[in-house]
């Protein structure tokens, strides 16, 4: 049964209400750039390291714990539930996930099983630890969209123009289809485990949507991704959308059921607020790279930023993208405070 948080700034500003204070988290907030998170790692593979109960509730905790951020992330990866339905992939460093025997037919799709709970109860059990560490702070929950987990498991690992998974989606639509709502059937699974056992919202990833039109996300993806985050609809939990360089996109990512979009830093938050609509709160999107500059021109772009996502429904304040790895983390925490103490309007 979950025991989701009520309320919170976070909380607040998802579902369009008045928060306490501009809500800020970070994408990749847990790992990377904190040197706890690499002392924890050291010599722990990373897929290990997202099976392991000790090690997800630990590196969940670093950044609340260092920031005082409005919101833990799950600590885990998109390849997670497909590596927990016996998927043969691996995550190598400096690649990223790698599949040993790429999905192009119909006659593979069989691989591709219901998630069941006892696939995942390392997960589960460091959600509900979670819950009781967080003490009150929401903690999100996580899956990867069905687009970038098909070119994953189609291309066999990451790729620049995503060439077999276009050629599978415009040569055989049926196959495609089939794919997609298996993978979305998974992902929906993960997700309201999640839910269940605690975490107060979700946000589905989509790191390649980017790559297509909005003709062809409308088409192929976006009833997929539809799919994933009805299956949390009836849990009332915020359903958070985000994808990379979907500035295209924002509207129809709206659309497949998001109560928030996430918005990357290509597009002004206001334009972004103007196309997702009156209806969805937005997240974002101060670009990554900005933190490597002056506090004084990361504070101003925050500023300005805090001020656009007055145009939406609610704004969570949030990177236009992950931590990068070579951030210094005392300007993520300068950046907090920073956000905590602007005037809400």
């Amino acid at each position: 049964m979950s025991t989701s948080i009520a309320s919170s700034p976070f909380l607040d500003a998802c579902r369009g209400q008045q928060p306490a204070h501009t809500p800020v988290w970070f994408m990749r907030q847990a790992g990377r750039s904190l040197p706890e998170y690499l002392k924890a790692r050291e010599g722990v593979p990373m897929l290990e390291s997202c099976f392991r109960t000790d090690l997800v509730v630990e590196i969940t905790m670093q950044p609340v714990r260092r920031y005082g951020v409005d919101a833990a992330i799950f600590f885990s990866d998109i390849v997670v539930p497909l590596k927990a339905v016996g998927v043969d992939l691996d995550i190598v460093a400096g690649t990223g996930p790698v599949v040993a025997d790429p999905i192009r037919s119909a006659a593979q799709l069989d691989r591709l099983r219901d998630l069941e709970p006892d696939d995942v109860t390392a997960v589960t059990d460091a959600v509900e630890a979670l819950v009781g560490e967080l003490d009150g702070t929401p903690l999100i929950g996580f899956a990867g969209a069905p687009f970038t987990l098909a070119s994953y498991l189609i291309e066999g690992g990451p790729s620049r123009d995503h060439r077999r998974t276009k050629q599978l989606m415009y040569s055989d639509p049926d196959l495609w289809h089939a794919l997609l709502a298996r993978i979305a059937r998974i992902g929906g699974q993960f997700l309201r485990l999640q839910v269940e056992h605690g975490a107060s919202a979700v946000q589905l990833f989509d790191s390649w949507a980017g790559a297509l039109s909005p003709e062809d996300y409308r088409t192929y993806v976006q009833p997929h991704s539809a799919a994933v985050l009805a299956s949390v609809a009836d849990l009332g939990v915020p359903r958070i959308h985000f994808g990379v360089g979907t500035g295209e996109l924002l509207g129809a990512m709206g659309e497949a059921g998001a109560d928030v979009v996430g918005v990357d830093w290509r597009v002004p938050l206001q334009e972004a607020a103007r196309r997702v609509g009156p209806e969805r709160a937005v997240q974002g999107n101060l670009d990554p790279t900005l933190l490597f500059g002056p506090t004084e021109v990361v504070h101003q772009r925050a500023a300005q930023i805090i001020e656009a996502g007055r145009n939406a429904r609610g704004h969570v304040f949030n990177l236009g993208h992950g931590v990068l790895p070579a951030t210094d983390p005392d300007a993520l925490s300068r950046l907090v405070d920073f956000v905590h103490a602007y005037p809400v309007a």
